[in-house]
């Protein structure tokens, strides 16, 4: 099925570059609010301004356009400057998820090179340069981190910075020396083909892998996106999502930017400081997971604050009840409603339900694909299967990858040679072109909106000593949709608890990742050839 939607000027054409757009949303919206963050409130032409001397900085500290430079914070103003301003330097943006333990952390700034980190200082209880360093303490390097040599620079979020580290106001009193002129060349000498960003993911091997998206493909989709949600110039937008995601970063800054939103960045998913918020802005912008929205609606104070501004959710990442669609439209009058189905490989977006589709179509299905796209769905022989039969959903089209960054085995693997990209998911496409996912291949399950990889989470508890064998899989959870279960074979003579294992998990990985439950068994289920057969132990769960 191939989507349609007649825009007048595509967004990597208007605008050309993220740069490009920076620059017009500040000529053209100026004195609107930008970004709001507590009592600071920044215009356009404020932020524009910011990320300008963000640009000069980078540009100061020697970056060059293609060198990767990395985001390790929560949702903040900061992060907006600093993330701009490091693109419009012409460098490629690493977001790392702020659920990662230092060494997971370390692993992707290692992968990518990325010459230099923008990190925020403590964040929940902990201190992020802190697990950096103790992860990162020994290795060849000179810099601030021995065991990441390309790693030159780490600038900390903060008014304080440990020895070889630096702050931000230090970092940007470095760029006051770059001419603003000098900073317009840099800028407008990004090509609209070059990479943006990389966004790192996992698949079945627990590896991450990055996904290398170009400026014109970002601007392109987020245009899109805009023109499907309706967002518009006025809107306010509340941008629970985390920036290191694409439904956060794209669906949230570069949609703003695209359409003079204001944007509230909220770093925590908290639904007391969502509802206080949602009410003190007058929000009238909230997409995010379907708990995000069912938090909402089931809290006992829900009606003690004005939600009447909330006009557009979008929401998707996990099943959607249509009991939720209905509730959101009756009881908090949301206007629009919509569901979207994306991967990191295809920018974030695939396809999505349109303004004015029935509810139980955007509860059931997760739309029809965007412009100028195609999604089918084959067998496990690459058969295109009709409409009503559940197969891999391929995907073609102007958002799909540039491929995996330094991984042409795996780009080779995941993108056909004629532009197809297998995205490992199941799906049904109806008649009318809706796609309804209905099982990952790649077993992925969903917490709270982040995606677990199980064979990434084996891989971590496998270093655990008392583990011999595991095995992990999703299961229901009433308010996180899905959550992980290890089952574990222990090693001879082992006493090891499942306390013990969930304990250890906390300190080892992201907190998304930790199993919420532990079961241990004397053997996996195998078959013939080996390979774990999770269907039993599902089936065992149901």
């Amino acid at each position: 099925m191939r989507g349609d939607l007649g825009l007048a000027i595509r967004g990597d054409l208007r605008w050309g570059t993220i740069p490009g757009l920076v620059r017009a949303a500040a000529e053209r919206y100026g004195d609107r609010e930008a970004v709001v963050e507590g009592r600071t409130r920044v215009s356009y032409g404020e932020l524009g301004g910011r990320v300008e001397r963000s640009a000069a900085a980078c540009m100061a500290s020697g970056v060059e356009p293609g060198d990767r430079v990395a985001v390790w914070a929560p949702n903040t103003l900061d992060w907006i400057v600093c993330a701009l301003g490091a693109v419009s330097a012409g460098a490629v943006l690493v977001p790392l998820n702020t659920r990662f333990k230092g060494a997971e952390a370390a692993d992707v700034l290692a992968r990518s090179r990325a010459r230099l980190l923008f990190v925020t200082g403590t964040f929940l209880g902990t201190s992020y340069v802190a697990s950096l360093r103790r992860a990162a303490a020994d290795g060849p390097g000179e810099g601030p981190l021995p065991g990441l040599p390309h790693l030159e620079q780490v600038i900390v979020l903060s008014d304080d910075a440990p020895e070889s580290f630096r702050t931000w106001k230090d970092f940007l009193a470095g760029g006051e020396a770059v001419d603003a002129a000098a900073v317009r060349v840099r800028a407008e000498s990004v090509d609209g083909s070059a990479p943006s960003d990389i966004i790192f993911t996992s698949g079945t091997t627990g590896r991450p892998k990055g996904a290398v998206i170009t400026h014109a493909q970002t601007l392109r989709c987020y245009d899109v996106w805009s023109e499907l949600a309706g967002l518009r110039e006025g809107d306010r937008y509340l941008i629970v999502n985390p920036f290191f995601h694409t439904f956060g970063y794209k669906a949230g800054i570069i949609a703003c930017l695209t359409r003079g939103a204001t944007m509230i960045p909220q770093p925590v998913f908290n639904v007391d400081t969502v509802l206080a918020n949602v009410a003190a802005e007058r929000i009238s912008v909230l997409p995010g997971p379907p708990t995000l929205h069912q938090s909402l609606l089931d809290h006992p104070c829900r009606d003690q604050h004005d939600l009447s501004a909330l006009r557009l959710v979008v929401t998707g990442a996990a099943v959607v009840p249509l009991r939720l669609v209905e509730r959101l439209r009756g009881e908090l009058r949301v206007g629009t409603v919509l569901t979207a189905y994306g991967l990191s490989e295809a920018s974030g977006i695939v396809t999505m339900c349109r303004r004015g589709d029935p509810a139980e179509v955007i509860a059931s299905t997760s739309g029809r694909a965007i412009p100028d796209t195609e999604v089918r769905v084959v067998s496990p022989a690459g058969k295109t299967l009709p409409p009503g039969h559940p197969g891999e959903i391929l995907v073609r089209g102007h958002h799909v990858m540039r491929g995996y960054f330094e991984d042409p085995a795996e780009t080779a693997r995941v993108i056909s040679a004629d532009g197809w990209l297998r995205t490992g998911d199941v799906g049904v496409l109806d008649e009318q072109g809706c796609l309804r996912i209905t099982d990952r291949i790649k077993d992925m399950f969903i917490v709270g909106g982040f995606n677990a990889y199980p064979a990434e989470i084996e891989q971590l508890l496998g270093l655990h000593p008392d583990v011999a064998d595991v095995a992990v899989i999703g299961v229901p959870d009433p308010r996180l949709g899905e959550v992980g279960r290890a089952y574990v074979v222990r090693r001879p003579g082992s006493v090891v608890t499942s306390d013990d294992l969930i304990a250890w998990s906390r300190r080892e990985m992201a907190n998304y990742k930790v199993p919420r439950g532990v079961e241990f068994v004397a053997e996996l289920p195998r078959n013939a050839s080996g390979k774990v057969v999770k269907g039993e132990l599902r089936r065992a769960v149901r």
